[in-house]
């Protein structure tokens, strides 16, 4: 359709269906045409024609034929007709000027039109299905391969389709890549919902109408812009365009690219200001160019602008302001477009400084992407789905569905404070699904999905109990509260455990938000400890058994132990001592002689945006050393961290402290760390190990060794800071 196909009135088309009718409707159908045909042909100044005119001639009066039908040519902004020459493929036998839609013959049109109208009338929109779609062609076609779904696509009051257009150079694979590259970080930032990417070729910016549909051109080609090429773009921004360039040599009257090859290729500190005046500060990957001004007067700037921390406060970003209509650009020469695993970054140093600021990289480009008038906002959450109720043993089914007989009620509903479950042998679309109502489908064989693999969890999970019965979901508010019901009452052999591919309101420590999204791994373990046992003893433990469960369960894999995940205390699982990419949370509830503790967890495992995830590092190891580690997925991952923890959780109970802190201390990020207490003016302490608690240890300069806590958020490595335990 290429986004030009149009019907009465400017409408653009969504979807262009087959809809399979009876011999019997065909046959009524074609009298209806026949009968129809004949009184409009009455009314047609030159009735006579078609039944003496050859199949190519008829070609000539189908577009006049149509506005008899009722069907009117697309006006042009000059009000003439806005159809354009077609292609010597699609022309036929003549050489004719086609309107949007131009069908073989008028008696063609007619059947078509009424057949239509009918199978509309007769058709219900559930019952039409998504068509596949078969791209095919050249790089000037990649755009349509990788494109998302046109259904729910909108269109701006102005008429054009929100489109956004790519021009990355000639066509080569490079170029292809390279497309793929910057739509992918577009992709990550806008809404996809309510705009279609594609790529522009060189010929196709020159033939077509581009403009007219296009609300965003990024131009992201290294190479020189042929003049013509110029010319076309300044002629849209002129009309009230917007572009982005990424380190392209594109620039506009006023600005000149100068070449600083000392930059090329290297990790630079930017300052960027935002439209309300206020700075961020990242690093970020130079092209080796930079803004100057060029000749023919003072530079007019925008109120977007980059500029490096160094002497020269050399400009990498700028926002110029075109002609009179609105048009603008903005235009950098910071790799904003490239992720921090690009191939570009070769010291370990350079990509660990891109992946800390990875999260201000997107706010920077969402910055932009705002000010040239895209919308941002972050998308709708998804539906909430079922719960399927899963075993991982299968010898443990039969008791649980007698548990459930007897626990679940005649109608299959157990009740918390929180929510009810509502046990059901299959899920249907009239069955409500809400945060405080959740439905349960027991039938094992009807199970699927892409995001959770059953027998790949059994495989890598080796426990006797934690983790045997799972209770999994696509989408849904928080793990924590899902196991609310059962905390008391599910036997503890049969090990439950909450798993979803996506929360909606994860939560952290004190009142954080735990983004959740697809890739990341998100749990909540039931595991009930005696009181007066080891462990029961020294509850604040778990968060660090837990912790230390998700690092290992990726550094003891063969080949795996030295990628560089560790443990900070008290919750967190870190990539080295740089950036968060995991959490626990634990709430304990005692009740009589034993402690129920729903520990949640959530880590990246591969979801590499906007922060980091277990994946990178791996990609990251494999990079530096040549190597050819596997990526992980999310289902092996929570196994092999719920078995950890079951033999972490072992050994503690059996050994105290000492059995585990040795490995918890090779792995934390705290060792020989220098902080402050209390305040920045706070007095310097040096971490020196955990007590008999869990809580952390700092010695003074005196000697003094003093017990210090979390208070909230209060312990803030990257500052520093911790406060002292109150007694």
């Amino acid at each position: 359709m290429e986004d030009r196909l149009q019907v009465a009135d400017g409408l653009v088309p969504q979807k262009i269906v087959s809809v399979h009718l009876q011999e019997s409707t065909l046959k009524a159908l074609k009298g209806q045409a026949s009968n129809e045909q004949a009184q409009i042909l009455q009314r047609n100044p030159e009735p006579s024609v078609e039944s003496k005119l050859e199949p190519d001639v008829m070609e000539h009066v189908c577009g006049h034929d149509l506005q008899a039908l009722g069907a009117r040519p697309a006006q042009g902004k000059d009000g003439g007709s806005g159809s354009e020459p077609a292609e010597e493929g699609d022309r036929g036998g003549g050489s004719v000027e086609h309107g949007h839609l131009h069908l073989s013959s008028c008696h063609e049109c007619l059947e078509l039109e009424n057949s239509t109208i009918e199978s509309v009338k007769c058709a219900s929109a559930e019952k039409i299905p998504d068509l596949p779609y078969d791209p095919s062609g050249s790089l000037e076609d990649i755009a349509d391969d990788i494109s998302p779904d046109r259904e729910g696509r909108t269109v701006n009051i102005t008429g054009r389709a929100p489109n956004i257009l790519f021009y990355v150079g000639s066509a080569s694979q490079e170029s292809l890549g390279r497309f793929q590259e910057v739509r992918s970080v577009l992709a990550d930032c806008v809404d996809t919902e309510r705009y279609t990417l594609y790529h522009l070729s060189r010929e196709s910016a020159l033939r077509d109408p581009w403009s007219d549909n296009c609300l965003l051109l990024v131009i992201a080609t290294r190479e020189a812009i042929p003049e013509d090429l110029s010319k076309k773009f300044t002629a849209y921004l002129s009309q009230g365009g917007k572009v982005l360039g990424l380190c392209s040599p594109f620039t506009l009257a006023g600005v000149r690219v100068a070449s600083k090859s000392v930059l090329r290729d290297t990790v630079q500190n930017l300052v960027f200001s935002k439209a309300d005046q206020t700075q961020v500060k990242l690093s970020v990957l130079s092209s080796g160019s930079v803004y100057e001004e060029g000749p023919g007067g003072q530079l007019s700037l925008g109120g977007l602008q980059g500029h490096l921390e160094n002497e020269d406060k050399d400009r990498l970003i700028v926002q110029v302001p075109f002609g009179p209509r609105g048009g603008e650009a903005v235009l950098c020469q910071a790799h904003l477009e490239l992720p921090p695993s690009s191939s570009v970054v070769q010291v370990q140093g350079d990509f660990n400084l891109l992946k800390s600021s990875n999260a201000r990289r997107y706010e920077v480009l969402r910055e932009i992407l705002t000010t040239l008038g895209l919308n941002c906002d972050l998308r709708q959450a998804p539906a909430l789905t079922p719960l399927y109720l899963l075993p991982a043993a299968l010898e443990i089914w039969d008791p649980l569905m007698q548990w459930l007989g007897r626990h679940a009620g005649p109608e299959g509903v157990i009740r918390s404070s929180k929510l009810s479950l509502k046990f059901l042998p299959s899920y249907t679309s009239d069955v409500e699904i809400t945060p405080s109502a959740l439905p349960v489908v027991t039938d094992v064989e009807s199970f699927f999905s892409e995001h959770f693999n059953l027998e790949t969890y059994r495989q890598n999970l080796q426990t006797q109990r934690l983790g045997k019965v799972v209770l999994f979901t696509e989408v849904t508010p928080t793990t924590m509260n899902l196991l609310d019901g059962l905390l008391f009452e599910i036997p503890p052999e049969m090990g439950l455990i909450a798993i979803a591919a996506r929360q909606t309101q994860g939560r952290g420590r004190g009142s954080n938000a735990w983004l959740s999204p697809m890739g990341c791994a998100v749990f909540t373990l039931l595991v009930s400890i005696p009181l007066r046992s080891a462990l029961g003893q020294r509850i604040p433990f778990v968060q660090h058994l837990m912790s230390l469960a998700v690092v290992e369960a990726v550094r003891t894999v063969p080949e795996y132990q030295d990628i560089d995940l560790r443990v900070k205390w008290p919750n967190d699982i870190y990539y080295s001592d740089l950036m968060k990419l995991g959490g626990v949370l634990v709430h304990s509830t005692l009740l009589g002689e034993t402690f129920y503790i729903l520990i949640g967890c959530g880590f990246n495992v591969s979801n590499s945006n906007p922060t980091i995830c277990v994946n990178d590092l791996v990609t990251e190891y494999n990079r530096r050393h040549w190597a050819e580690l596997k990526p992980f997925r999310t289902d092996e991952l929570i196994a092999r961290t719920v078995t950890v923890l079951e033999k972490l959780i072992r050994t503690f109970q059996d050994k105290g402290p000492n059995g585990v802190l040795p490995l918890y201390y090779k792995y934390w990020v705290h060792s020989g760390q220098r902080v402050r207490l209390g305040s920045l003016d706070g007095p310097e302490v040096w971490i020196v190990g955990l007590d008999d608690s869990g809580f952390l240890q700092v010695q003074q300069e005196g000697g003094e060794v003093v017990t210090v806590h979390p208070d909230g958020n209060s312990f803030d490595m990257l500052r520093n800071l911790i406060v002292p335990k109150q007694q």
